[in-house]
């Protein structure tokens, strides 16, 4: 192969080059390199710096084209990249890529793919209709399993359920990166749990928030750490009432815009100087608020019983909005 990129360069430069990257990655991959020297292949053979970031594994690899390993800034949008898998290699150049930068991706972004389904197993888009299997508490235990074992895990892994605001459910092995947007998290658990964690993870999802003004709060929320709260859901169904403090609660939401956002940072802060600098207004101006909104709750919630009270108030009002 060498011999014959020598000759094939002399006629054609490019097509030489580009046999070239094909034998450098055919023996990587014969000698079952790992994802760095990948990189590092890449970055040389380009002469620019690449990378390859998988967030969903924790992947993150930057090698300068000396071979140097450095930390991973900021990416450019107009950086040649290619998928692999559910990795991204980019070379840190612009414009359309030449005929070597486009084997360089071509082939490394193959070698990096092989290498992460060998060695870190979960597929990113797990098969909707396997999971749906895994999380089904009545289907019969060694269909779930070996479900798993397709999705690539192994019956004593700690995998944990996340259902997200979209709908959808994903598996996340532990220790695992969230994905993006709303999200309820159930608890890690030895494959045959999850069933229970699904169960843990749809009723966090009903704590959960859009985390806007008009709707703050926390977008994830784990069920771990709902504690008692978690028996709340029970008592909110289609057709609950609210209860006083909630109709309280959205009546002074109608008073202002800023109300429903600002007591909220009442309830999740540590203190009122705590949930000011969390809105980023002055402290007074948190009192002023607080005042305005003491005669349409009807209850302080600058002390302990009233911010118990909010606390609730809230919660109950993302279990009426988000039934399950």
């Amino acid at each position: 192969m060498k011999d014959l990129a020598v000759r094939l360069a002399a006629l054609d430069p490019d097509a030489g080059a580009a046999l070239h990257v094909i034998a450098y990655f055919d023996r990587l991959a014969e000698a079952r390199a790992g994802l760095h020297t990948i990189v590092r292949g890449a970055a040389v053979l380009s002469g620019c710096a690449a990378r390859l970031v998988d967030d969903e594994r924790r992947v993150r690899i930057r090698v300068e084209p000396d071979g140097a390993s450095t930390p991973s800034g900021v990416r450019d949008k107009d950086w040649i990249s290619a998928a692999a898998g559910s990795a991204t290699l980019w070379l840190e150049r612009s414009g359309p890529p030449g005929p070597v930068d486009a084997m360089v991706l071509e082939r490394a972004a193959a070698a990096a793919r092989a290498v992460l389904e060998r060695t870190r197993g979960h597929a990113a888009q797990a098969d909707p209709a396997l999971v749906e299997l895994v999380i089904d508490a009545g289907a019969a235990e060694p269909l779930r399993l070996q479900a798993a074992a397709r999705l690539g895990f192994n019956p004593d892994d700690p995998v944990r359920v996340v259902a997200l605001g979209s709908g959808a459910v994903r598996l996340l092995p532990e220790p695992g990166g969230l994905p993006e947007g709303r999200a309820g998290v159930g608890p890690a658990g030895p494959v045959v749990r999850l069933p229970a964690s699904y169960e843990g993870a749809v009723l966090a999802l009903r704590f959960t928030a859009e985390g806007t003004e008009s709707d703050p709060g926390p977008r994830v929320v784990h069920a771990d750490e709902l504690g008692g709260l978690a028996l709340l859901a029970a008592a909110v169904g289609p057709g609950t009432e609210p209860v006083p403090d909630q109709r309280a609660l959205d009546r002074a939401a109608a008073t202002a815009p800023w109300v429903l956002a600002t007591l909220d940072a009442v309830a999740r802060s540590a203190s009122l100087r705590a949930a000011a600098t969390a809105l980023r207004v002055h402290h007074s101006t948190l009192q002023d608020r607080l005042a305005h909104t003491l005669p349409v709750l009807g209850w302080d919630v600058r002390d302990p019983q009233g911010r118990l009270r909010l606390h609730l108030a809230l919660a109950l009002r993302r279990l009426h909005n988000n039934q399950r």
